[in-house]
């Protein structure tokens, strides 16, 4: 049985990724799906690094701007919307490129995993909505220690959503389907230095095109500053600064430090895989011969 093909565009924050997955959109007809936890939300742009109308090149992107920030979008959301959007575009006999740093929603979509359905438990997230991360960690890890072992420890969300599944079905189920594609992933590779160095520059260039006034925006219209802080550093630490509790010079140093923390975390993520294949950012041209290769055989 010949599977459908998938190409995968992956890397840390800043590495250029959308670029990348334009340009192998344009040379293969393609179209992107991004996979990014966050620029699925409406409204938050220029916080999450959302690709522009003009940068998209005419290339169709899926899974942008499909939910509001004032309410919490599961993996098992976003795995039934790729799944059907992937069938729609192999329907087209176009090549379904997934594009993003959220490798658990990549994984979520490639491994054929299945989610359990469990609506948010509103009680449940209040009463441990003001424990600290070591706190949460160790209820999942009493109530499921397998997935206290995967869980992203640095992530608040992620960590309260485990314990609310935990809570309704006893532990967080994982359920493996046959794999339904045959999957190359491209990742794009930085140094450490030069990739620090990027990230610096891209959240002085957001502030300059409006980052924080758009983060005022999502305020005023109706998105909590408690809500807003779960939302990812960007959010976190504008909000502090909106709310007089940091000065600017802390917010932009604070939000460089963390976002160069959330980069390693990634590719912690990403080395888990080793069918990666890696490209230099000045070689991305290898990129092409690789998925071409792959498309042939």
């Amino acid at each position: 049985m010949t599977l459908p093909k998938i190409v995968v565009i992956l890397g840390p924050t800043a590495s250029g990724k959308s670029d990348l997955a334009v340009e192998i959109a344009k040379k293969f007809n393609g179209e992107i799906i991004s996979a990014d936890s966050r620029q699925v939300y409406k409204g938050m742009d220029l916080g999450t690094g959302k690709i522009t109308k003009g940068e998209m090149k005419r290339i169709p992107h899926h899974l942008l701007d499909v939910y509001s920030p004032k309410k919490v979008f599961t993996v098992a959301q976003y795995k039934k919307l790729a799944d059907k959007t992937i069938k729609d575009i192999l329907k087209r006999n176009k090549l379904p490129i997934i594009c993003g740093g959220t490798g658990f929603y990549i994984d979520a979509v490639i491994s054929g995993q299945s989610f359990p359905e469990v609506p948010p438990n509103k009680d449940l997230r209040f009463k441990i909505q003001d424990l600290r991360i070591e706190q949460l960690l160790k209820m999942l890890q009493k109530l499921d220690p397998e997935r206290a072992e995967t869980v992203d420890t640095k992530n608040k969300v992620r960590l309260v959503r485990a314990i609310e599944v935990a809570t309704a079905l006893g532990k967080v189920p994982l359920i493996i389907n046959s794999i339904v594609y045959d999957t190359i992933h491209i990742g794009i590779k930085w140094s450490k230095e030069v990739l620090k160095q990027r990230i610096h520059a891209r959240i002085i260039s957001r502030i300059k095109k409006g980052m924080i006034e758009e983060i005022k925006n999502l305020h005023e219209t109706g998105v909590s500053w408690k809500r807003m802080y779960s939302l990812g550093l960007e959010y976190r630490y504008i909000s502090l600064f909106l709310q007089n509790k940091i000065p600017k010079e802390e917010m932009i140093e604070t939000l460089h430090t963390k976002t160069c923390q959330y980069a390693k975390r990634q590719m912690t993520w990403f080395k888990r895989n080793k069918d990666i294949v890696w490209v230099e950012p000045e070689k991305l041209e290898e990129a092409d011969k690789v998925i071409r290769l792959f498309l042939k055989k």
